[in-house]
């Protein structure tokens, strides 16, 4: 697991060290941009209608600031962000993969979903337990409703929390556009020992509420893990780990989506 995140990092980190290089302009770039001269540039750096960098002997310039110049991005705004809607920023299919190769190895389902509680992605590594209580319509339903109680829970500090099923989980928020917008839960777990016996008949009353066979939720509950303190602390680590992975591969979407719309416009206006 350890070695998986590390990738991952390092991954993202790599990212945004090409796409700082590809976001900043030469000098002559910029010439042929603007169609001014190489003196107004320095002179545009001087009196700070542009900012420049140093990379070896020459000076580099942020390509939105010059789009912004152009038209092409819209001006600073002191606005505040409006929220995005995960599914537009996330790449799904990415973050499915990343998910279920976590879940697997981490031995504990996984899922991602938006504020509401609706599932963004497919359960990752889900056990016959769940599954016996998914396959329920009103199962389905207090599922996402525990899912959407995370949100609306005000101390950050609170890891692990219970669900309908009597199951604990933990989740991390996941960043969009500086928003809140989506988290990771990782669940179908136990975080305190408990005796099999005196849980069967609370299994049974779960069984017949969301109208699943008991005997087959029972069988499936002997199946469930029960993590210690170095595999809870080993999961609220990942979870975090995961969730700024995919706040950095949503930020990396949503500035190609942002090049494509500016290369469009530019085509548009050449044409």
């Amino acid at each position: 697991m350890r070695v998986i995140l590390q990738r991952i990092a390092t991954q993202c980190s790599i990212l945004q060290q090409v796409n700082f290089m590809e976001d900043l302009l030469t000098t002559r770039q910029v010439q042929e941009l603007l169609q001014v001269d190489r003196t107004t540039i320095y002179r545009m750096r001087k009196d700070g209608r542009l900012s420049g960098v140093r990379v070896g002997q020459q000076w580099r310039f942020p390509r939105q600031e010059v789009d912004q110049l152009l038209g092409l991005s819209p001006q600073p705004s002191t606005t505040p962000k409006q929220a995005v809607s995960p599914r537009e920023i996330l790449p799904l299919n990415c973050v499915q993969s990343v998910q279920d190769v976590c879940a697997e190895i981490a031995e504990i389902g996984a899922v991602t979903t938006d504020l509401n509680g609706n599932a963004l992605t497919r359960i990752s590594n889900c056990g016959a337990f769940c599954r016996l209580i998914l396959n329920s319509e009103s199962g389905r339903r207090a599922c996402q409703e525990s899912w959407r109680k995370l949100v609306q829970g005000n101390n950050e500090q609170l890891r692990f929390v219970t669900c309908h099923a009597g199951l604990q989980y933990a989740h991390a928020r996941i960043e969009l556009n500086g928003e809140n917008s989506a988290m990771i839960i990782a669940g179908q777990f136990y975080t305190t020992p408990h005796q099999q016996a005196a849980r069967d008949p609370e299994i049974r009353e779960l069984a017949a509420v969301h109208q699943v066979d008991a005997d087959a939720l029972v069988d499936a509950s002997r199946e469930l893990v029960f993590l210690d303190d170095r595999k809870k602390q080993e999961i609220t680590r990942w979870l975090n780990k995961v969730a700024q992975a995919f706040e950095q591969i949503g930020k990396e979407r949503a500035d190609l989506m942002g090049r494509l719309k500016q290369i469009a416009t530019m085509s548009n206006l050449s044409a």
